[in-house]
């Protein structure tokens, strides 16, 4: 079993910063990919940030120059770091990633449960 456990979300007034982590735990034998998507009340799920285990990194236009994500291998953590925040950016964060577990040796992506953001005043 593999499990992504986010921590991190809450309300801040605009212009101000969260720190987003998420912890893979279980049968892991590697982490491909790791990423933060976001769902709006009415949107679809979108890309916010994905880091690849080389730390290569990708932005949606939105966020660029403002998150950033980042990733501890050794303990199994991506973090997304958001400053200048905006109403806009109020959604529910999910981490996703690419794992290939101990047990079945296949790659295969997790989500974790979400963790809501509120940017207002």
């Amino acid at each position: 079993q593999v499990q992504l456990v986010e921590s991190g979300g809450g309300l801040v007034q605009p212009g101000g910063s969260l720190r987003l982590s998420c912890a893979a735990s279980g049968s892991i034998f590697s982490i491909n990919v790791m990423g933060w998507y976001r769902q709006a009340p009415g949107n679809q799920r979108e890309l916010v940030a994905e880091i690849t285990s080389g730390d290569s990194t990708t932005y949606a236009d939105s966020v660029k120059g403002r998150f950033t994500i980042s990733r501890d291998n050794a303990k199994k953590v991506v973090y997304l770091q958001m400053n200048s925040l905006k109403p806009e950016d109020t959604a529910i964060y999910y981490c996703d990633a690419l794992i290939v577990t101990i047990n079945t040796g296949t790659l295969r992506r997790y989500w974790g449960q979400g963790t809501q953001v509120t940017v207002s005043s």
